[in-house]
């Protein structure tokens, strides 16, 4: 974000510089300087406008160094309730937002996610998903561009069914730049299968898209509950 943008985010809240400043929990004048670019806006300070002034959570910085760890399904939950997901629009928490591309990866990178969580990722991509360089960098990075690709696939499919063509254009392009990176090796969507008879059974039931980005899962477009913008 830059100075002039965090000055017309005050503006379209109507605030003055001391009401804004009192929000923020910092000085009139830092906030000032700020506003005039004599002062850098820190990671923190950013989630905490973003917030404030009620922007895109795609305002809040991406991590320079992505690294997949293991994420509660609690922490999911809060996160894409912040991230305006209506499946969890109930979850209240005072965790500062996280940007929806560092929210997405991390749930991919989870080898076992809560079925809600999962069912929530189409909605992300559909809201969010663009050709971002950083989304496909650490995708790749961490094989998991065919649960990525997997997950646009579908986002696209209902951007379709909506007939949302520039949001379809978008998913699409994103979608090629991961068909390039595409695995060979099998993998499974959200939840390992736990018998051999599962994952014959996944095998033979999953969709087009599934067998496309060689995952192992039973969702489809149909399963999942918001679909909309």
């Amino acid at each position: 974000m830059t100075a002039q943008e965090l000055k017309s985010a005050r503006l379209a809240k109507g605030w003055t510089e001391a009401q804004a400043a009192r929000r923020l929990k910092v000085s009139q004048g830092y906030l000032n300087y700020l506003e005039h670019g004599k002062r850098t806006l820190t990671p923190g300070l950013l989630q905490k406008a973003t917030a404030v002034y009620g922007l895109s959570p795609e305002t809040v910085p991406l991590p320079v160094t992505f690294t997949p760890r293991p994420a509660p399904h609690e922490e999911l939950f809060e996160s894409l309730a912040k991230l305006g997901y209506p499946g969890f629009a109930y979850f209240r928490s005072q965790a500062p937002p996280k940007n929806p591309r560092e929210v997405l990866l991390t749930a991919l990178s989870q080898e076992r996610l809560d079925a809600g969580v999962a069912e929530a990722l189409p909605w992300v991509v559909l809201r969010y998903g663009q050709d971002d360089p950083w989304l496909v960098e650490n995708a790749r990075r961490f094989n998991l561009q065919n649960r990525l690709g997997f997950v646009v696939s579908l986002a696209r499919r209902i951007a379709n069914r909506q007939s949302l063509k520039s949001r379809s254009k978008a998913l699409l392009r994103l979608e090629k730049q991961l068909e390039e990176s595409r695995l060979v090796k099998e993998d499974a969507f959200y939840r390992p299968p736990r018998t051999e008879s599962e994952k014959k059974w996944l095998r033979q039931n999953r969709s087009k898209d599934a067998v496309h980005w060689k995952l192992l899962t039973d969702m489809k477009p149909a399963h999942l509950q918001y679909t909309f913008l």
